[in-house]
């Protein structure tokens, strides 16, 4: 009889030291440097959230919205451990619609996208895990106010007893992409904007962002999904490793959509590129959708969590090359076309703890 998702995630966090890490880990001579940051395939301590408020979303969309926010956390609890970062003043509605499962942490936010407020991860492959502590300024100052949420990661990082190292340079989470062996997919849209981090040019970026994240390697492409009025481009709405020296990409035939030109002119970019094991990268196609961004999924211990339209003709092809690209995880779809329209995916809200 086929095991529940909680019994292999009961098996994964029992071996999680010792058989698991090892199949799904790399090799000490395949990483970068003396901290690095995984990839998110590698294996997972715990997920890590963020409970939606209201304030910034119009109220008849707001029960829709911590529905489908509570959704992909419990699609997560399936697969592992979450905590998830709730107002006090929230506690009681998210009590209601959250398992029971999901460890509770009480602090002030302003909104719920963990991927971009919430903490980045290096480790040192011996069991040292640190956060780097970029700055986060409300995708250059766009949603003010957003201190609370500036001060998520170190509350998160008080709460767990997670050493943190801040670091005075804005960079979020979706706007880069890694495969743990020392590449960075990002976008020149996004990290070069000139509201972000003015004075750092493309040369000083690199620089730091190899020191801190442990990586050798880093591709630019050029710009993100269009429209994307909050992110100025993040990658993760455009391509990811979905594995070492492979890149899911999202395409489209439609050459009156300007993200025609875009994704073209990435895959031109892709092409043209080498990893920092001097491998050329495999390009998956993905196709782009109207109302979701499959592509804005999260790869968690076991398991896949994508968001869907809730619409098969849009959900069967895109989620069929998932399935295909990950033949040992559980593919799961979770509607999040409210999340979508607020400019995000499943991905924005999620991030992982490395085991």
């Amino acid at each position: 009889m086929r095991m529940s998702r909680r019994q292999f995630m009961r098996g994964v966090t029992a071996t999680m030291g010792a058989a698991f890490y090892a199949d799904q880990a790399m090799s000490e001579d395949k990483r970068p440097s003396e901290h690095w940051m995984p990839a998110e395939w590698e294996p997972h301590e715990r997920t890590l959230m963020q409970f939606v408020p209201p304030q910034n979303w119009p109220a008849r969309d707001y029960p829709d919205t911590a529905r489908e926010w509570a959704t992909v956390a419990n699609a997560a609890a399936e697969f592992e451990p979450v905590s998830i970062a709730v107002r006090p003043q929230d506690r009681t509605l998210a009590g209601r619609l959250l398992s029971r499962a999901i460890d509770i942490v009480e602090m002030p936010l302003n909104d719920g996208w963990s991927r971009d407020s919430g903490p980045i991860f290096v480790h040192d492959g011996r069991g040292e895990r640190r956060i780097r502590g970029f700055t986060f300024n409300g995708w250059s100052e766009k949603f003010p106010p957003y201190d609370a949420d500036a001060k998520v990661k170190w509350r998160f990082a008080d709460r767990f007893g997670w050493p943190i190292d801040p670091i005075k340079f804005v960079l979020e989470g979706g706007a880069i992409s890694v495969d743990g062996e020392g590449t960075l997919l990002t976008t020149e849209e996004c990290l070069l904007h000139p509201t972000r981090n003015p004075g750092f040019g493309k040369a000083a970026q690199e620089t730091l962002l190899k020191r801190k994240l442990g990586v050798e390697k880093i591709i630019w492409l050029g710009k993100g999904i269009s429209p994307d009025p909050i992110t100025n481009g993040h990658v993760d709405g455009l391509c990811v490793f979905v594995a070492a020296g492979t890149v899911l990409l999202q395409t489209t035939e439609d050459r009156n959509d300007e993200n025609y030109a875009i994704t073209r002119d990435t895959k031109r970019r892709l092409r043209g590129e080498r990893d920092a094991k001097g491998r050329s990268l495999e390009i998956i196609e993905l196709p782009l959708q109207d109302d979701v961004l499959h592509i804005n999924l999260y790869i968690c211990n076991g398991g896949v969590i994508v968001p869907t339209a809730d619409d098969p003709r849009q959900d069967d092809a895109p989620m069929a090359i998932l399935r295909e690209i990950f033949p040992d995880r559980q593919v799961d779809g979770v509607t999040d076309r409210v999340i979508a329209g607020g400019g995000g995916g499943v991905h924005c809200i999620t991030q992982q703890v490395p085991a």
